[in-house]
């Protein structure tokens, strides 16, 4: 693990860079456990979480009585009595199968109100070339990233000469190791307090073994991912000394003009892993392939003048088509729910090369919910 400076200078940083972001809420607060506890800073929270998510029922619950709702969380974090409620676990396939964990909309809260004051003081060891849930990044980001690395290694000889290892982690939400993630957050958060409530949402996972694994789609795993790999980002950047790197969650990819030496990165990468995060190389997806092949990479196909979707997402589409149909003809949904998933594929979809695949879903859209009617 690093070490990055001494208690007092990291809550310098959270004083100065947090407080300017967020109107100042932590002007009268002494250490990070009482910050976390104001009211304004739950207050916060409570925006972010409902964001939109306003016309659910259970945001409309909780906002029926906000004051004391509000209030309640506080005193509970105060008192240490707060126990997030059990996970809601189901299962989607989009076309991989995943669990999805989503937690009761108050403990969104917490986890929000959490990361305002963790976050700033984590995230500032964050790489550049990390991309996954942070502002100003994201898929597209990372997508023009690649394309940037690749025109420079071509800049250094033929296509045909250039290779990428594109790798990914081995059941990585369901084997981050609770123990190896708090000792790296206590590196740089001394406060008791903190870590307190950091192992009470840790331990809300009872699925698969105890002590290690993060539920999909709650705000802490996503932050607790990059943290966590934030550990290998710093060996492959400043140890091995990689220049063209990208990660993006447990997805990574690293661009050579020598396949020898992508292989020996595999090599040294993989045993890192191992030794010290507890984890893995996944054995299929973890793989060197030659650029002029085109590389999969966050769902599209990157070759050297254009981008594809990648053909499990394009498969996807016509079966969402006509999900969508039956769930508008059961009620589910209506028309204009439709068209808003419609326009979000669509502009998803326009980022790669798709103008005629665009326009035959859309054809086949307009087939199924107008001439239908």
């Amino acid at each position: 693990m690093r070490t990055t400076g001494t208690t007092i200078v990291l809550k310098w940083l959270l004083l100065t860079s947090w407080a300017s972001s967020t109107g100042n809420i932590l002007e009268t607060c002494t250490d990070l456990y009482s910050s976390l506890c104001s009211y304004r800073n739950l207050e916060l929270a409570w925006k972010k979480a409902r964001k939109r998510k306003t016309l659910k029922k259970y945001v409309i619950d909780f906002e029926a009585n906000l004051e004391n709702n509000l209030k309640q969380i506080k005193y509970e974090l105060e008192t240490f009595t707060y126990s997030p409620e059990p996970l809601a676990t189901f299962i989607v396939r989009d076309p991989k199968t995943r669990r999805i964990s989503a937690s009761h909309f108050r403990d969104r809260v917490v986890c929000h109100a959490l990361c305002n004051v963790i976050e700033p003081i984590l995230s500032n060891d964050f790489i550049y070339d990390s991309f996954a849930n942070q502002k100003h990044k994201g898929t597209h980001k990372a997508i023009l990233r690649f394309e940037s690395f690749a025109r420079r290694a071509r800049d250094l000889g033929s296509c045909a000469t250039c290779f990428a290892l594109k790798a990914d982690i081995k059941h990585y939400f369901d084997t981050v190791n609770h123990k190896i993630l708090l000792q790296i957050i206590e590196w740089k958060i001394s406060d008791k307090s903190i870590i307190w409530l950091i192992k009470r949402i840790l331990a809300n996972h009872k699925i698969g073994t105890a002590g290690q694994g993060m539920p999909l789609g709650n705000l802490t795993s996503q932050f607790f991912a990059n943290v966590y790999l934030n550990e290998l980002d710093h060996y492959v950047k400043y140890k091995l000394r990689v220049k063209h790197y990208i990660r993006y969650v447990d997805d990574f990819v690293i661009l050579h003009r020598d396949k020898k030496t992508l292989n020996q990165y595999k090599f040294e990468i993989g045993n890192f892993l191992k030794s010290n995060l507890n984890i893995e190389l996944h054995p299929e997806m973890s793989r060197i392939i030659r650029l002029r092949d085109g590389v999969t990479f966050l769902g599209f196909r990157v070759f050297r003048k254009h981008r594809l979707l990648k053909k499990s997402n394009v498969r996807k589409i016509w079966s969402r088509l006509e999900t969508l149909k039956i769930k508008k003809d059961t009620g589910e949904i209506n028309f204009e729910d439709a068209i808003r998933s419609l326009n979000g594929w669509l502009a998803y979809a326009k980022f790669a090369n798709t103008y005629k695949l665009r326009n035959n879903v859309y054809t086949r859209f307009n087939e199924l919910f107008y001439k239908s009617q």
